[in-house]
């Protein structure tokens, strides 16, 4: 059965990278001490502009978390960029599962509702990257079983 989006096909692939250039778009700011305190101090305004809540106040460990997670982020993002794989968007997709998931934790304990806008392109990228692979599960297995 053809689907409009398999994870074998260009169209997937093009998701793939899609959702790469989101994150370096995204996440950039995080990598490095100084782009992060510009970051965090604008989203600290655009929080309060907005009536959503600002970040909390700028600390040594909340820096490298956000570096950590940022630097993560944007190797990662890269290899889907230049390197493209169907598996690349089938772990992509369980990845943003993760981050969504902890996304849902943080705003049920306060956090910015900024954290909102975020969390609803990780579900999108995550479902959209995940469903194929849902969908061809049978296909996709078939010639593994039949080495078995």
């Amino acid at each position: 059965m053809a689907y409009a989006l398999h994870p074998s096909g260009r169209s997937y692939l093009r998701v793939v990278r899609a959702s790469a250039w989101y994150d370096v778009l995204v996440t950039a700011g995080f990598a490095t001490p100084w782009t992060y305190t510009l970051l965090h101090g604008l989203l600290s305004s655009v929080g309060d502009v907005l009536g959503l809540g600002a970040l909390p106040a700028l600390d040594p460990m909340q820096t490298l978390y956000a570096n950590l997670m940022g630097s993560v982020v944007v190797v990662w993002a890269l290899l889907r960029i230049l390197r493209p794989l169907p598996v690349h968007g089938l772990f992509d997709g369980v990845a943003r599962v993760l981050f969504a998931t902890w996304q849902v934790y943080a705003l049920t304990h306060g956090v910015t509702g900024l954290l909102w806008a975020f969390l609803v392109v990780e579900v999108s990228f995550g479902a959209v990257q995940l469903l194929p692979w849902w969908r061809s599960r049978g296909s996709i297995n078939e010639p593994a079983q039949q080495r078995v």
